[in-house]
């Protein structure tokens, strides 16, 4: 009866160091708005490199990322490219504390055609040579929310409503860009650094023409299920002065 009651206790043992090793392997699971995702990447290698921790990518619009995780999605941190939805995730009891900025974007206009031009954008988009004018969802991603903002202080909103080309993320737009599926498009500056082999023609929107994008980090409730402390060590490492050099890279305002 001792052999079997100790043989049992021992089974337990290994099964529960099973499941918790099997936990402490996992990736870690960053949700990550699209504007974001170019820096990502790079920061996901680095931090591999210095810690030899996996991190996971989920991409996606800040928006209907949010509705994931208020749905259950199984994220650890979360990447937003405003500070309103992981504002709002904190305020409905999805974050371990509440979120911190980790960089500003800047809005550029960007087009394959090499007619725009850093005086001539605002005519242009006007203009009958422009049909198609992509922007990203003000409702789902915040710098769709930008561009709209930029368009109205610039008095173009009016005449460029009927050409645009609505995405559901940066990604979309990006996409509508780089394929000329438009002539233009509003977008992320770190764009034009993930694709330097592209002639991609570009210039930064004034910033005074828009909202601050201040971007927005919350490490989630989910990631206490987690038997290591991974997801903690990326958080802190987004902060560090590594990543900060990365972000900067990559167009954004530390």
């Amino acid at each position: 009866m001792i052999f079997h009651a100790a043989s049992k206790y021992l089974f337990y043992i290994l099964i529960a160091v099973f499941f918790s090793s099997t936990v402490a392997a996992q990736p870690v699971k960053v949700a990550v708005a699209a504007n974001a995702q170019f820096v990502m990447k790079e920061l996901q290698k680095d931090f591999k490199k210095k810690s030899g921790i996996d991190i996971q990518l989920i991409v996606g619009s800040s928006g209907k990322l949010r509705a994931q995780i208020e749905n259950g999605a199984p994220f650890d941190i979360f990447l937003s490219a405003d500070m309103e939805n992981p504002q709002k995730l904190y305020k409905d009891g999805f974050g371990l504390s509440e979120p911190e900025r980790y960089a500003s974007g800047s809005l550029i206009v960007c087009s394959m055609s090499e007619t725009l031009t850093e005086n001539n954008w605002k005519q242009l988009l006007v203009s009958d040579k422009i049909s198609k004018i992509a922007i990203a969802n003000a409702q789902l991603a915040p710098y769709g929310k930008a561009a709209e903002q930029a368009l109205t202080y610039y008095k173009l909103f009016p005449q460029a409503k009927r050409k645009l080309v609505f995405g559901e993320s940066i990604s979309q737009v990006n996409t509508y860009i780089t394929t000329q599926t438009v002539q233009l498009g509003f977008t992320t500056e770190a764009l034009v650094y993930e694709l330097k082999d592209k002639k991609l023609n570009w210039f930064k929107i004034d910033p005074a023409s828009y909202s601050e994008i201040i971007q927005g980090a919350i490490i989630l409730k989910s990631s206490q299920k987690r038997s290591d402390l991974h997801a903690k060590r990326f958080y802190d490492y987004l902060f560090s002065a590594d990543a900060k050099a990365l972000f900067k890279r990559y167009g954004y305002r530390i």
